[in-house]
């Protein structure tokens, strides 16, 4: 990830200043069924830099969604993500893709993405193949938390991996544990501050426990800590004020 030079973060600061623009040019091609959000992933809690098009209802100084925390943990090896699927909250299925912003050094710092309302279009492929007399086939889009507040959207991918697993914190066993604060991990949430206690008090548990369980689940895959793991730490020490 992209370290904080001032030649390098003026360097940034440019790419970003062009691309505004460009994110304006792009919604406005497309219309209403679009939104293009740009991110500087610098500010993990305030990602959000510039928004033209109005779809899931994010402004500057916004949250990034899961999507750009999983962009964010995965650092410099983040690649592309063209044409996935996503649905909103309130049921708005989007085609989208995400595009990340790197600096001369190759470091990730940011991230250009495009929001397509497909709705229409399936519910129209739906009435069709309805009026043909077959089946419309269904494609399944996983519900992505869009906000301007990073803690729903970390709450959402907490209760999303409790979901998945159908037990509540008190029911998982040690290694369901740690495999709870692996792929929370894996999914950039400590990351941001406050990460740390806002995951503990969603499972009712002590921040010092949240922190030891996180510890664990690293030693266990080997992984490093990175800025993952500082903004964890300072969480863990301070309360994650900065």
């Amino acid at each position: 990830m992209a370290d904080g030079s001032p030649a390098l973060d003026a360097e940034r600061d440019a790419i970003i200043g062009a691309l505004t623009p460009v994110a304006d040019g792009i919604a406005a091609t497309f219309g209403p069924v679009c939104e293009v959000v740009l991110h500087d992933y610098r500010r993990p809690e305030h990602s959000v830099v510039a928004v033209a098009g109005a779809l899931t209802g994010r402004s500057v100084g916004g949250a990034m969604s899961e999507i750009g925390l999983r962009m964010l943990a995965r650092g410099d090896e983040a690649a592309d993500e063209l044409n996935y699927l996503t649905r909103t909250r309130n049921g708005r299925q989007l085609k989208s893709s995400t595009m990340v912003l790197r600096d001369s050094t190759g470091a990730v710092f940011g991230a250009l993405c495009v929001n397509v309302d497909v709705t229409a279009v399936h519910q129209a492929q739906a009435l069709l193949a309805g009026i043909a007399g077959s089946a419309a086939a269904q494609t399944s889009a996983a519900t992505t938390t869009f906000g301007n507040d990073i803690d729903s959207v970390v709450e959402a991918i907490v209760d999303a991996h409790l979901l998945h697993r159908s037990l509540t914190w008190v029911q998982l066993d040690r290694a369901q544990r740690l495999e709870l604060f692996r792929g929370l991990d894996e999914h950039g949430v400590f990351a941001v501050r406050r990460a740390i206690e806002q995951v503990a008090a969603r499972l009712g548990i002590s921040r010092a426990s949240a922190y030891s369980y996180l510890s664990q689940a690293r030693a266990a895959t080997g992984a490093s800590p990175g800025p993952a793991a500082d903004a964890a730490s300072e969480s863990a020490s301070t309360g994650g004020h900065a």
